[in-house]
């Protein structure tokens, strides 16, 4: 019976996903951003090689599992929007972490230690309203990337896909992640650069945060995966060029 009820309340997280990227815009807890281009920010090694079998925006619970992932819950939500502010409809969002093992789906068959419970992958097609909406974990650092960040993709018919990371407000380790430091200016950080408040009414300390995205032009990177033996100290690649 345990189960069965896991399962239907998964599934019924998944149908009122949409519904959830409203709830959880609270007003007044986040600031009204203007429709400025936010910072591109390099892909990096870890995208995934080979994509789970569960690729939805809930990547505390893998398919129909009843053990959820180890860390701080994390609602993601926000508007993908073109220059003028208006939404961008049907356009596919995809991000990818590292889980509380700091460990990523691309290490996992050189790695020995990580949370299989954790989806480290999801993906939203956004709607009329340019909304999305994930359910995943606080990010963390890891060795050779000190700022926690979330790895974003957006997919547009017709454009080039486009990359940036979504990096915590006021964290310490910002000011000694070398890519963090290679976006640009205080202005071009701040439009990558988020509060994660407390969740009102979550009993286990749930967090949320409010990151719009106005994707610029996309950058050429010539990668394919890790390097053999590990990454750069660790972390991802070097930055790229400075974000306009």
């Amino acid at each position: 019976m345990e189960k069965i009820d896991s399962v239907l309340t998964r599934r019924r997280f998944l149908w009122t996903t949409s519904l959830a990227a409203t709830f959880f815009t609270v007003r007044g807890a986040f600031a009204e951003q203007l429709a400025r281009e936010t910072a591109w920010v390099t892909e990096g090694p870890f995208y995934p090689p080979k994509l789970p079998l569960d690729t939805d925006n809930d990547l505390i619970i893998v398919n129909d599992s009843i053990t959820p992932a180890v860390g701080t819950i994390a609602h993601v939500s926000g508007r993908l929007l073109d220059h003028k502010g208006d939404p961008i409809r049907n356009a596919e969002i995809e991000i990818w972490q590292a889980d509380t093992t700091q460990t990523y789906l691309a290490e996992r068959d050189r790695k020995t230690k990580y949370d299989a419970n954790f989806q480290g992958f999801g993906r939203f097609l956004t709607g009329s309203t340019g909304e999305y909406y994930f359910r995943t974990i606080k990010p963390v650092p890891y060795p050779g990337r000190p700022a926690p960040h979330i790895h974003f993709k957006i997919k547009q018919k017709g454009n080039e896909p486009w990359t940036t990371q979504l990096y915590i407000k006021g964290y310490p380790g910002n000011a000694q992640d070398g890519i963090y430091g290679g976006i640009g200016d205080e202005n071009a950080k701040a439009t990558v650069t988020m509060d994660f408040v407390p969740l009102a009414g979550s009993t286990i300390g749930e967090l949320a945060t409010r990151f719009d995205i106005t994707p610029g032009a996309a950058h050429h990177e010539d990668h394919h995966g890790p390097p053999p033996g590990g990454d750069f100290g660790g972390g991802d690649f070097p930055p790229g060029p400075p974000s306009r």
